[in-house]
């Protein structure tokens, strides 16, 4: 029987279960790989072109949530976008592995397995790989959507200018802006654009592996720690580390994290030789820090050290000329994804995507018009198919209503509804709490 021609990488943290699959999986396809610890994940893809991974949910002993797979899962779809991954897990944890699917991943297998059932699922997912490399090639560093509003090539003027120093970049906009695309144009511009791009989402990293995540560790400095391994940061060494959401990190690591970006030096969990650094850090969040210094949320020097350089992504809603050549762009990126033939938008989709508030900015666009696309008919996408018969964004009339009067008695709806509870209330509004703080502030509303 002859071998299909396809890359599978096993990561699992169970030698028996590495070696029984290899060997099943190996009768079939030409190169399998196996990690028994996924913090080699970044090494490995970096040097080895992967059509399938193989990938299970839990690592640590102790933590049997699926999270540790999920946030993997993210990190590989982040690093290699068109590798396939088929998630991993025991019998009673299927709600993990689903959501797991709804973010990305292609099928889940429960273990023990049965050999026709993975024999079958790796199939599909090469084939599913194989098309996708066939797609046209949408680069995220030479092939992306800027715009042609002032303020959003404002940012990017900037961007290019930081982009040849060494200077830390904080990247501040709400979600769905593009803050991971900014950070990787500024590193592609750089002069360390040969070495590693390293992408941490701080937000997802449960505080017990924060450190160990980041800073690495030695053999034998927990339970699970069976080899030693470097961090996020030593990965990124000569390259560029992108910190995303760092204003969700605990006080009580931010310490931590300054010691690292003060001293440019590493000290892995169980060691107690620092190891130099030589990275470029580029840091974002969704919060205003200004504000979240004030509260005494962050602290004031951590936030000087990653400032260097600030760049402000602005929201769609205040980019009203990007928001049709952006959804053509998205429009053609999602043709060539799926394989369609040509689809074009129905003119009044056009004026409902011109109107639409577009709260949840690119992200939310990107979405659905990848919905459309799937159910699109007729090569004709109509405002069915893009589903936003509800106009967020107000229009003005004859009488000319007074927006912020409308927005003021919203505000204030919500925060009584959620008992002046901010992140309540700023996620009921689709706001970050920074933002809502300066509403707060524009309003005079007092929730003390």
């Amino acid at each position: 029987m002859k071998k299909t021609n396809a890359s599978i990488l096993i990561i699992d943290d169970q030698e028996d279960i590495l070696f029984a699959s290899k060997v099943f999986l190996k009768k079939y396809f030409e190169d399998i790989y196996t990690l028994n610890n996924p913090k080699n994940i970044v090494e490995l893809l970096s040097k080895k072109t992967i059509d399938v991974v193989l990938l299970d949910m839990n690592y640590r002993i102790g933590f049997e949530d699926g999270r540790e797979g999920l946030y993997l899962l993210k990190e590989i779809k982040t690093l290699s976008p068109k590798t396939v991954v088929i998630l991993m897990t025991a019998f009673g944890k299927v709600e993990t592995a689903v959501e797991g699917l709804k973010n990305g991943a292609f099928d889940y297998i429960l273990k023990p397995w049965e050999n026709k059932k993975l024999l079958e699922s790796v199939k599909q997912a090469v084939d599913k790989s194989r098309k996708e490399k066939k797609t046209k090639n949408v680069e995220i560093e030479n092939d992306f959507f800027v715009g042609t509003s002032d303020i959003i090539k404002k940012a990017y003027s900037l961007a290019d200018k930081v982009a040849k120093t060494d200077a830390n970049v904080l990247i501040l906009g709400e979600n769905g802006t593009g803050k991971f695309v900014l950070a990787h144009h500024i590193y592609s511009q750089s002069e360390r654009k040969d070495n590693p791009f390293i992408a941490v989402d701080l937000g997802s990293l449960n505080s017990n592996i924060f450190e160990s995540e980041l800073f690495g560790y030695a053999k034998g400095a927990f339970t699970d720690a069976k080899l030693d391994t470097p961090g996020r940061f030593e990965m990124a060494q000569n390259g560029t580390i992108f910190l995303d959401e760092i204003g969700n990190v605990p006080l009580h690591l931010q310490s931590k994290l300054l010691q690292v970006i003060q001293t440019k030096t590493v000290t892995r969990l169980g060691e107690t030789k620092p190891r130099p650094l030589n990275v470029r850090i580029i840091t974002a969040t969704n919060l205003n820090l200004k504000l979240e210094v004030a509260d005494k949320n962050f602290r004031e020097d951590l936030y000087y050290r990653i400032n260097t350089m600030e760049i402000v992504l602005p929201p769609l809603r205040e980019r009203n000329e990007d928001k049709i050549p952006l959804a053509e762009y998205l429009l053609d990126k999602m043709i060539a994804k799926y394989g369609r033939d040509e689809i074009t938008f129905d003119k009044k989709v056009l004026e409902q995507i011109e109107k639409h508030a577009w709260n949840g900015n690119i992200r939310e666009m990107e979405n659905k018009i990848e919905r459309a696309v799937i159910l699109c008919e007729n090569n004709k996408i109509t405002v069915s198919d893009l589903d936003l018969e509800i106009i967020t964004a107000y229009e003005e009339t004859p009488d000319d209503i007074q927006l912020s009067s409308v927005e003021k008695a919203a505000v204030e709806k919500a925060l009584l509804k959620n008992n002046n509870n901010v992140s309540k209330t700023a996620e009921e509004l689709g706001l970050s709490r920074g933002a809502l703080y300066r509403r707060l502030e524009k309003y005079n509303i007092n929730i003390n």
